[in-house]
């Protein structure tokens, strides 16, 4: 194989966008089509498709964002307007969120947990298609990731779980780097231990 420069550096400076600052436009059908393809390209021991993907588009947005408000003051009687709020804002504005759900199916050699990590390579593939197509994108989980009414209402079925909510849209903002690990903190070689 050769090099890609360009690939090389879109990944050492490919930075989360915050669902806050993304907007309008979002993919249309035949780029939401790409991310989907793309986001789906994982490894997939045994090829069981352990995932699927609920898409939050359009209308959609706000009334998922006040079933999640009703379910939240259900958990927390007494929870304040503004609070209540935030929960109908969820997925605005960002014009599309892609929640994606690790679905595991039986099998003798591929077990959940591995079907959990391809899981959590379909969101990152699908942050990375859409930053390939000129958006932006960010990978959340937050509390109706855990919380099983919440997630029965995003469309997790019986025995998924969610492994978060790919926010996607066009950025308003370029966000600055954060702070990296130092890599002689984080990486160690191994060794025979001793006997």
């Amino acid at each position: 194989m050769t090099a890609n420069p360009a690939l090389r550096d879109y990944l050492l400076t490919r930075r989360s966008v915050g669902i806050a600052f993304l907007q309008a436009p979002g993919p249309n059908s035949d780029e939401l089509e790409q991310i989907l393809t793309i986001g789906t390209r994982v490894p997939d021991h045994g090829k069981i498709t352990p995932w699927r993907l609920v898409l939050i588009a359009g209308e959609d947005r706000a009334k998922a964002g006040e079933a999640l408000a009703e379910i939240a003051a259900r958990n927390r009687p007494g929870l304040d307007e503004g609070s209540l709020e935030i929960e109908r804002k969820r997925f605005l504005p960002a014009p599309l969120t892609i929640g994606v759900l690790s679905s595991p199916k039986p099998h003798p050699k591929v077990p959940e947990f591995e079907q959990l990590l391809s899981a959590g390579n379909v969101a990152l593939n699908l942050v990375h298609a859409a930053y390939a197509l000129g958006f932006a994108a960010s990978w959340v989980t937050q509390w109706y990731s855990f919380d099983s009414a919440a997630a029965s209402m995003l469309g997790a079925r019986e025995g998924e779980r969610f492994v978060g909510f790919v926010n996607i849209g066009t950025p308003s903002i370029v966000p600055e780097d954060r702070p990296r690990p130092a890599l002689d903190q984080i990486v160690t070689s191994w060794s025979q231990p001793s006997a």
